[in-house]
């Protein structure tokens, strides 16, 4: 088939904007319809959008002409939806976490290579010109070895924006399930699987109050720790250290930083999909206080086109048509989310936990990919 690839949406909530954006400036794909339990919020976005149909679950699942159905509902019922998506021939991109636990999420992969689909799991922003950049740029030898990470997510929380924030806070959410996969995955991208880890962990507080909204002032329970400190060892012998926080009034976000023997690597924010990247040099002499300190610091030109969410259901996309694998696949989703229940679990009995998954080949964009031509 040389024709763009049929599209779908399940879930029109907060994050569907973002896709919607993207995927409808792709020439490539087509999205042809959208589907929500709440139908009218599914035809708003549609007429937003101009996309041709819209409705319940059902106008997507049963479309002949859509390939791959994007699953942007709560991390909760992914596994749900995606096995649906998967029942009615068609691949999936599911937003992140894969699932929330791991047998159903194995489970819902092992179903979809039965039948012969592929799954590919967000974030989407490790395959844009930021993280893909710092790959080859360690690849290359920039900063030499590569030895350890640091990376840290901390602020108030998301009821300060989002309207219905309780599943942030509940089993599947919290900020090491929901932010964690766009750290872990870009550590994972730049050092390869991981083999354990160790994390300890609180709660700030055992409720939190909706701050915008409708529901503005209501009450809900916090189920998940809210904060997490995380230690990864992985399989290739490099070390990361992270933070995953919503009990910080102070706002520090978007921080990797890979320190190798000749330099240490500044990502722009992993939750984006390129930025500043930045090598520090070492110090050539020592400094004496109160002489300010002047390092060296190297700017490096980033590689590729700069897009947004939906750039890995392009990837899927071209892919099909290429008969090639996508990058983003649901077997690296899969580490990603045992890596991040691993440190769950750490937290709990405060110990190492080893990581039981591995990758085999963690795949790559080229920089000349370029996401708005028309190849198809």
């Amino acid at each position: 088939m040389a024709a763009p690839v049929g599209v779908g949406l399940i879930g029109a909530g907060n994050i569907s904007d973002q896709y919607l954006k993207s995927l409808t400036s792709f020439p490539d794909v087509r999205v042809l319809a959208i589907g929500d339990v709440l139908e009218d919020r599914a035809r708003d976005q549609a007429a937003a959008y101009g996309v041709p149909d819209a409705g319940g679950v059902e106008v997507v699942l049963n479309h002949p002409d859509i390939e791959i159905v994007v699953n942007l509902t709560i991390p909760a019922v992914h596994v749900e939806v995606s096995e649906a998506i998967i029942a009615a021939g068609k691949h999936v991109w599911t937003e992140k976490p894969i699932g929330v636990d791991r047998a159903s999420s194995l489970g819902m992969l092992e179903k979809a290579d039965a039948a012969g689909l592929r799954v590919g799991v967000a974030p989407d922003t490790v395959l844009g010109p930021g993280v893909q950049t710092a790959k080859r740029v360690i690849a290359r030898g920039d900063i030499g070895r590569p030895l350890f990470a640091h990376t840290s997510f901390q602020w108030q929380g998301p009821e300060l924006f989002h309207p219905n924030p309780a599943f942030l806070y509940a089993v599947g959410g919290g900020p090491l399930l929901d932010m964690g996969p766009y750290y872990v995955s870009a550590l994972v991208h730049l050092f390869g699987p991981v083999a354990a880890v160790a994390a300890l962990g609180l709660k700030g507080s055992e409720s939190r109050a909706v701050q915008v909204g409708p529901q503005a002032g209501e009450e809900f329970p916090v189920e998940i720790p809210s904060t997490v400190s995380a230690l990864i060892q992985f399989e290739e012998g490099g070390q990361a250290q992270s933070l995953y926080s919503t009990d910080s009034p102070l706002l520090r976000h978007g921080i990797v930083e890979i320190t190798g023997t000749e330099g240490t690597l500044v990502l722009p924010d992993p939750n984006t999909f390129g930025g500043a990247i930045t090598i520090t040099r070492p110090l050539r002499e020592m400094v004496v206080p109160p002489a300010p300190v002047v390092q060296e610091v190297v700017e490096v030109p980033q590689e590729g086109v700069l897009a947004g969410r939906g750039l890995g259901v392009l990837d899927m996309a071209r892919s099909i048509r290429a008969g090639r694998s996508h990058v983003a696949t649901g077997r690296f989703g899969y580490h990603v989310l045992d890596t991040l229940l691993s440190i769950e679990e750490s937290v709990e009995s405060r110990s190492f936990v080893t990581v039981e998954s591995t990758l085999d080949e963690i795949g790559s964009l080229p920089a000349e990919v370029d996401p708005f031509a028309s190849t198809l």
